[in-house]
């Protein structure tokens, strides 16, 4: 019995599925480009997870199971920009999770960069526990009900913390979501922050008569990306044309073409802190080419 049999017998015995153990045996296992493998119901899940793992298997993934797994009306986007090709548009699905994989993690960089740029600059302002102190009274975003969505995602996030008696600044920073460093930079929180938030970005351009980089085109920029993180975190495909459902990565390199340049205007040399990690370009051509 192979390695990769035993970890079968064995998940399927503890009914946990996937298993490390299973993953790993996946990892190291070398699959022989063979059409005559058959896929019995048992291991449907298996073979999904199997796909994910190695092109060779393709040769083994019948697209009966595969649309059994993620749906007929998921799928139907990627057979349709494949012109039917169902063996191309398991390549796709399988391509694009991949591309969502890399841009995810250049997005949780990122994410995590501008937020500690942005409590750098609020600590200064307005003292160590900021963030808590916005929502107490007397604090910045206590009595404004223009920022009462803010207001109120803080104050609970807070609250959390304090009933489990784990409270400390660095906590309550990492419960915020992507969206809320983003609406920093509206008008209203803008102002509420002492209009400061801008100098996270010292080498953002000088404004011009028609192009103003301001917090307005700050919260523009950001909110692209909230949107791609969303997107990935939905489990929306970005290798797409949104207009003609054609196969099209440009709207993904777009976002990721703005991720480096707010990188660099952070005073962030990103090629060092994404060494290794950033592959989107690889990824785009994959796809491209299929």
């Amino acid at each position: 019995m192979s390695n990769f049999q035993k970890s079968n017998k064995i998940d399927a015995q503890k009914n946990d599925f996937p298993s490390k153990s299973l993953v790993d045996s996946i990892k190291s296992t070398t699959f022989a480009p063979t059409r005559t493998r058959q896929a019995s119901s048992q291991c449907l899940n298996r073979r999904v997870v199997l796909f994910l793992y190695d092109d060779k298997c393709l040769y083994n993934m019948k697209f009966q199971y595969f649309e059994d797994a993620f749906s007929a009306d998921r799928m139907g986007k990627y057979v349709s920009a494949c012109n039917g090709d169902t063996r191309r548009a398991m390549m796709l699905y399988r391509c694009n999770l991949r591309l969502s994989q890399e841009m995810f993690t250049l997005v949780s960089c990122f994410e995590v960069t501008l937020r500690n740029r942005i409590d750098r600059q609020l600590q200064a302002r307005l003292g160590g526990d900021w963030l808590r102190d916005a929502v107490l009274p007397g604090g910045v975003f206590y009595s404004d009900a223009r920022v009462d969505k803010t207001r109120k995602i803080i104050d609970n996030a807070y609250r959390e913390l304090v009933r489990k008696q784990s409270y400390s600044h660095s906590q309550l920073l990492s419960k915020m979501e992507f969206g809320i460093w983003k609406y920093l930079y509206s008008n209203v929180h803008y102002a509420l922050t002492g209009q400061v938030l801008l100098r996270v970005f010292p080498n953002k351009p000088r404004s011009t008569r028609t192009l103003h980089y301001d917090n307005s085109y700050m919260f523009a920029a950001l909110d692209s990306v909230n949107n791609m993180r969303n997107r990935i975190a939905h489990h929306e495909p970005i290798c797409f044309n949104k207009t003609t459902g054609a196969i099209d990565t440009s709207y993904c390199l777009t976002i990721y073409a703005r991720i480096m340049t707010l990188f660099q205007w952070m005073d962030i040399d990103s090629g060092s802190l994404l060494y290794g990690l950033d592959h989107v370009g690889t990824c785009s051509d994959k796809i491209m080419s299929i």
